[in-house]
């Protein structure tokens, strides 16, 4: 007999909280109405993209393990097939994503851009290729514990993170909108080591460990440069303008020159330049630019006895 009571009890404070979650101010900043009829980018589909590139670029390691060479042009191929769709499919939707950002009224030529920029993409990733097979190069010169390029290639987080920022990067220079963070932020929640797709990394890269490491949007990182756990390339200072928003875009990470080794739990911040061969030890805090050659280290802490009242 009492049931009936408290559901209605139950329903009075349901419909209130309805109420307030489906006002429009409550709305505004956190709720999408979809733009086109066009859904979001689907992170199951990236997740294939990603993958399936992955069996491209290191053929036998990901993907199909019994591909041979007389099946590699058919794995590569039908690979090729199903990503290019995919990827067209999933620049469009990011595309009608930002079309209420970007003041676009219609999307008449978002299929047409959609198949410009995947196509464009594709051409490019022997050239990802050749990036990554120096950075495994880099892997194996740079770790003692690195036995064979193919246990770098199956099992790093460095190696990881660099597939999964350098498919985003060029995606990013093409001007594909919102899918080069989600990719890159996919690996950054498998191995711990964020890079923004927008920043700059050279051949023969190496991020040992890598838990951690952050890497900034405008960041340019040179040829041949090693980094460890917890090191952070940030900015210093985020400029605003005259209404006090803060400007995007500008360059606000640091520059890392060629042949610079910098260990664990170091911090440099702000649009400042490491100089080529340098050398930057772990802990240390940097916020301006260092020549060409430098070692930066902690300084050691001494120690003093003293005896009444004097040091000796």
């Amino acid at each position: 007999m009492n049931k009936p009571i408290m559901m209605d009890l139950r329903v009075a404070p349901l419909k209130d909280v309805v109420r307030q979650l489906c006002e429009p101010e409550s709305c505004k900043e956190v709720c999408r109405a979809p733009m086109h009829d066009q859904p979001m980018p689907s992170i199951p589909a990236l997740t294939e993209i990603v993958d399936r590139l992955k069996g491209i670029l290191f053929p036998g390691y990901f993907g199909d393990s019994e591909v041979t060479p007389e099946s590699l042009t058919y794995y590569i191929g039908a690979g090729l097939d199903r990503v290019y769709r995919l990827l067209i499919e999933q620049i469009k939707r990011g595309y009608c994503f930002l079309c209420r950002f970007n003041g676009e009224e219609d999307c008449d030529d978002c299929q047409e851009v959609a198949v410009d920029l995947a196509t464009r993409f594709i051409t490019i990733l022997p050239h990802i290729r050749a990036l990554l097979a120096t950075d495994v190069q880099a892997a194996m010169a740079g770790d003692p514990a690195a036995k064979t390029p193919g246990e770098i290639i199956f099992s790093y987080p460095s190696i990881t993170a660099l597939t999964h920022y350098r498919i985003a990067h060029e995606l990013y220079h093409l001007g594909v909108d919102m899918i080069p963070r989600i990719i890159c932020e996919m690996a950054h929640s498998k191995t711990g080591i964020d890079i923004h797709p927008g920043a700059e990394i050279g051949n023969h890269f190496f991020i040992d460990h890598g838990t951690g490491t952050v890497i900034g949007e405008t960041s340019i990182i040179g040829n041949n440069v090693r980094l460890y756990q917890g090191v952070t390339l940030g900015a210093k200072s985020f400029p605003k303008d005259a209404a006090g928003q803060i400007i995007k875009g500008l360059p606000r990470h640091p520059v890392i020159e060629d042949d610079v080794i910098i260990y664990s739990g170091a911090t440099i911040l702000g649009r400042v330049t490491i100089g080529k061969g340098s050398v930057i030890g772990g802990n240390v805090w940097v916020t301006e630019s260092v020549p060409p050659g430098s070692r930066l280290t902690q300084q050691r802490p001494s120690s003093q006895l003293f005896s009444g009242g004097e040091g000796i």
